[in-house]
């Protein structure tokens, strides 16, 4: 797993580590980086099932508790088989842009 930050988010790339060995490293490491905004980007571990990039939703809800943002970037779902709790862009630029919108909604008090 490789952690780089740019500002204030904390962006996550899977290097040879299957889904769940992915999420086990960002949990073990979550202390270091829960202050930003995290993107996990699972881009090149194919294929993944919406069951999958479910086990993502109890870690992505805390995250986002606490007034942060958790998006995955995956482009090989299909958006209706997604839960409504996890956000699912296709590109890195998408998930910074997200970002930025919820950001200035948290900062406007929605």
């Amino acid at each position: 797993m490789i952690v780089t930050t740019e500002g204030n988010i904390s962006i996550i790339t899977h290097e040879r580590l299957s889904l769940e060995e992915l999420l086990s490293a960002i949990n073990k490491q979550y202390e270091s980086i829960k202050n930003n905004n995290i993107i996990v980007n699972i881009f090149s571990i194919t294929p993944i099932t919406a069951e999958a990039l479910n086990t993502f939703i109890p870690l992505s809800n805390s995250h986002r508790d606490s007034n942060h943002s958790f998006i995955l970037v995956y482009n090989e779902v299909a958006i209706d088989e997604l839960s409504d709790e996890l956000i699912v862009v296709p590109t890195l630029q998408e998930a910074k842009d997200i970002i930025e919108m919820e950001e200035i909604e948290r900062d406007l008090g929605f």
